[in-house]
């Protein structure tokens, strides 16, 4: 597998959690950029580790996830997406995202939600004997690059919005989890 090859898979499995860091950038008025370089570095740190996983563990472990990896992403997904719906009715949308302040229960389920792909990969990595360091920092790099610009991005389009940025960003993470879903 050469660089460009891997570059493309990192991307692929990027596309996620990049959707889940602009929707937070719509639903979080004030970011501080640590707090931004915090939630990117969470989602990259996990899409990194979920293929060292999935390697290690290889195609017993896979065998055992791989019914359900799909649902459990949904789940979470869609919790915290219509946490955000349910907040934007309510009226705090635009005061308050679900991620900022840091969240740590919200980042974490998102962090993983948005890394079980990784873990086939992982496995398809080592049924293939492909090491797995390089691709690694590879894929946590790539996540943590498109995620600190998917969340400027959404904080530049939301910037003094209301609830309906908060409401568009939770639908999105509910799609991303049907998405999911029916992928599986």
């Amino acid at each position: 597998m050469n660089f460009i090859e891997l570059l493309f898979i990192a991307a692929a499995l990027s596309m996620d959690a990049f959707a889940v860091s602009i929707a937070c950038g719509l639903s979080a008025s004030k970011i501080p950029f640590k707090n931004m370089a915090a939630v990117a570095l969470s989602f990259g740190i996990f899409q990194a580790l979920m293929p060292v996983i999935g390697w290690n563990l290889s195609e017993f472990a896979y065998e055992q996830i791989k019914a359900y990896d799909h649902w459990t992403a949904f789940f979470l997904l869609f919790a915290v997406g219509a946490k955000m719906v349910w907040d934007s009715l309510r009226g705090h949308g635009g005061k308050k995202c679900f991620a900022f302040p840091l969240n740590l229960k919200a980042l974490f389920a998102l962090s993983v939600a948005t890394s079980l792909d990784a873990l086939a990969v992982g496995v398809s990595f080592s049924c293939l004997r492909l090491p797995i360091i390089f691709p690694a920092l590879t894929i946590g790099i790539t996540t943590f690059l498109f995620c600190l610009s998917g969340i400027m991005f959404g904080k530049g389009i939301g910037r003094n919005a209301d609830s309906k940025f908060t409401l568009a960003g939770g639908i999105i993470l509910i799609l991303i989890g049907v998405k999911i879903l029916a992928d599986g």
